[in-house]
C-alpha cells in the first residue's frame, strides 16, 4: 500500500504479471475511488462545460461520455478528464491529484445558475476491465451488451443501484461502476465472486502505457499543449469559443515543437521517467513514462521528443543507470485490446 494523493492505494495484490494477465485475458478489478467525481447541475451546465473543455460536449446525447481536456488560456493542460452526460445533468471525473485544483478552476469559471458539487466522498468508483468483463458483471435491470463504448447505463449490482459506463483506462473492454460509497464493499465482493481478479496501481499503469494512454503529471502537464501530448483529436476549435482556443489554434497552425512518441526497448532496457533520449549522439528529448511489459515481453516507454528529430523506425538510445539502452521509435499504442474489436499490436 502507498499514499496516492491522500488515499491509501494498493500497488499490487499478487504479482503484477498475474494481475495484468487477468486484465488481458479475463477480467481485472480496480478500485479507482481516488478519482475525483464532480456533479454539475443547472440549465447552463452544458454550455458552461462547452466553454472550458477542448472537445465538443454538446454533441453528446444523454447516456454518453467523452474524453476531454481542461486547458489554460495559453493552451497548457490543466487536466484530462471524462465528461458524462445524464438526463438530469453531468458528471466529470478528474485525476485524484488535481481534484482540488480542478474544482477551483471550474468554480472560478462557472456562471450563475451552474451548481458544482464534489461527490467523491459519497460515491465510489470500481473498474472491471478485460475481455470477459461483460460476462463477469452481475448487473440486473440493464442489458450490458446494449451499452456502447463510452456509453452509460443504470442497473443494480449486488443490490446496489449503480451507474455503469463502458469506459476504462486499460485498453480493454470493460466498465466503470459508480456506486454509493456505503455499498461499495458489497459490489466489490460480488465482482470477486464472479471471478474478477483484484488489481493494483502497478498493473493499471502497465496496461494504460501499453494502450498508449497518457498519464497526467508524466506525459502531459500545464507546460504541455494537446498537440505536444498527441491529443490533437480532442481539440475542436470550430465548436466556438472556449478557454485556450486562440492559443491552441496558433499551436495547431504552427505545429508542435515536440511530440509524444512510443519507444520499443530491448529486453534489458527499462526506461524511467525523465531519462534522456538521444539520436545520433544528440539529446532530443526525455522519457515521460516507462515500464516493462510482461504481456509484450519487452520494455516500453513514451517520450517527449523534438518534432521530426527521430521518425518512426529510428534507433535511439536511452540513458539507463549510467549507461545507455537501445530502443526503436514506434507508433502508439503498443497494444490494442479487446474493446469489442482490436488485436495485439505488432511492435
Amino acid at each position: 500500500m502507498v499514499d496516492f494523493a491522500g488515499w491509501d492505494m494498493p500497488v499490487q495484490y499478487r504479482s503484477v504479471r498475474e494481475e495484468q494477465e487477468a486484465v488481458r485475458t479475463a477480467a481485472g478489478l480496480f478500485d479507482v475511488s481516488h478519482m475525483g467525481r464532480f456533479q454539475l447541475r443547472g440549465e447552463p451546465a452544458g454550455e458552461f462545460l462547452q466553454g472550458v473543455v477542448t472537445n465538443d460536449v454538446l454533441r453528446l446525447a444523454p447516456g454518453r461520455a467523452q474524453y476531454n481536456l481542461l486547458c489554460r488560456p495559453d493552451g497548457g493542460i490543466v487536466d484530462d478528464l471524462v465528461v458524462y452526460r445524464h438526463e438530469d445533468g453531468w458528471t466529470v471525473v478528474v485525476n485524484a491529484a488535481n481534484r482540488d485544483k480542478d474544482m477551483a478552476w471550474l468554480r472560478d469559471h462557472a456562471p450563475g445558475g451552474v451548481e458544482i458539487a464534489d461527490r467523491s466522498e459519497e460515491t465510489s468508483l470500481l473498474a472491471l476491465q478485460g475481455p470477459e468483463a461483460e460476462r463477469r458483471l452481475p448487473a440486473e435491470g440493464v442489458d450490458l451488451s446494449s451499452i456502447p463504448r463510452f456509453g452509460i447505463g443504470r442497473g443494480v449490482v449486488a443490490g446496489v443501484p449503480s451507474v455503469i459506463a463502458r469506459t476504462g483506462y486499460t485498453g480493454e473492454d470493460g466498465f466503470e461502476i459508480f456506486v454509493p460509497s456505503p455499498g461499495a464493499g458489497e459490489v466489490w465482493t460480488a465482482l470477486l465472486e464472479s471471478g474478477a481478479v483484484p488489481c493494483g496501481l502497478a498493473a493499471r499503469d502497465v496496461c494504460r502505457l501499453e494502450a498508449g494512454l497518457r498519464l497526467y503529471g508524466s506525459d502531459m502537464d500545464e507546460g504541455t499543449n494537446p498537440y505536444e501530448a498527441g491529443l490533437r483529436w480532442t481539440v475542436k476549435p470550430e465548436k466556438g469559443d472556449f478557454v485556450g482556443r486562440e492559443a491552441l489554434r496558433h499551436a495547431r497552425d504552427e505545429g508542435p515543437r515536440r511530440e509524444l512518441a512510443g519507444l520499443a526497448c530491448g529486453d534489458r532496457t527499462i526506461a524511467r521517467h525523465g531519462a534522456a533520449v538521444r539520436h545520433d549522439g544528440r539529446e532530443i528529448g526525455a522519457v515521460t513514462s516507462g515500464t516493462y511489459s510482461f504481456w509484450l515481453r519487452m520494455g516500453i516507454a513514451m517520450a517527449s521528443l523534438e518534432s521530426a528529430a527521430a521518425p518512426l523506425g529510428s534507433r535511439v538510445a536511452i540513458d539507463v543507470r549510467g549507461g545507455q539502452g537501445a530502443a526503436e521509435v514506434v507508433p502508439l499504442p503498443f497494444y490494442r485490446g479487446s474493446g469489442r474489436s482490436g488485436a495485439r499490436a505488432k511492435v
